[in-house]
């Protein structure tokens, strides 16, 4: 899927919760910070040391659909990405440190419980979400023998359109997948003006761009995020 295609997607999708929000359906900013983290096996595990503080900040409509049941979607400037660490910069001669920090437009589509309450009340949710990737730097320092180096670059990412389903559009080595999808998973508090929630991102999609190999096919994106939402 080409930029512009997605990005016109999260500009419609903003469009109509602007309109949506003067109807009965909840209309929320939220922010919050990322606890973001990439897998390095098929069952799910990390690197020590490799959980990356970032942050994400977008807008999200809750349309009721049942008496406690809504569907939420919108779309969300999401920080994901990694570090890693080899040595100690206090003590050691050689040592580095490498972070990624890809940003995305997010649009979930989730299915939200709502517990009854007068003053406030309790929700849990989950369900699908699409991403893009649009910006994002990675960033590499460290010594070697005494001498040091850094070097800070944007992020490349491959413009994948999903009707070629065999092939992937800009892909190649040091260039990231810009689709990315998976499922969301939240739980948390909310009154009549605001809300606070505990949520979780289960990346589905490799990160790396171009062909499967048993190495990069393991490197999955995981979001686990603290957000405060305002009602509008």
């Amino acid at each position: 899927m080409k930029l512009r295609s997605f990005s016109l997607l999260a500009l419609v999708i903003l469009v109509s919760l602007s309109m949506q929000a003067q109807k009965k359906s909840a209309l929320t900013l939220r922010a919050g910070v990322n606890l973001a983290d990439v897998t390095v096996t098929e069952d799910g595990r990390f690197d020590k040391e490799n959980m990356l503080t970032t942050f994400q900040a977008g807008l999200l409509l809750d349309i009721p659909m049942a008496k406690m049941v809504s569907l939420q979607t919108g779309a969300i400037y999401m920080g994901k990405g990694t570090k890693v660490r080899n040595g100690d910069p206090d003590t050691d001669a050689t040592w580095y440190k490498a972070t990624s920090n890809p940003f995305y437009i997010e649009v979930p589509l989730n299915v939200v419980l709502h517990t009854p309450g007068k003053k406030a009340n309790l929700f849990i949710g989950a369900g699908p979400y699409i991403a893009a990737g649009v910006a994002g730097k990675n960033k590499v320092e460290g010594q070697v023998l005494g001498t040091t180096f850094r070097s800070e670059k944007s992020i490349s990412f491959s413009d994948d359109d999903p009707t070629t389903l065999n092939y992937e559009e800009g892909a190649g080595f040091g260039i990231m997948r810009r689709l990315d999808h998976g499922f969301n998973g939240m739980i948390g508090l909310e009154s009549k003006k605001a809300t606070f929630s505990v949520n979780y991102g289960l990346g589905l999609a490799k990160i790396q761009s171009g062909s499967n190999s048993s190495q990069d096919e393991k490197n999955k994106h995981r979001v686990l995020s603290f957000t405060v939402g305002f009602k509008l």
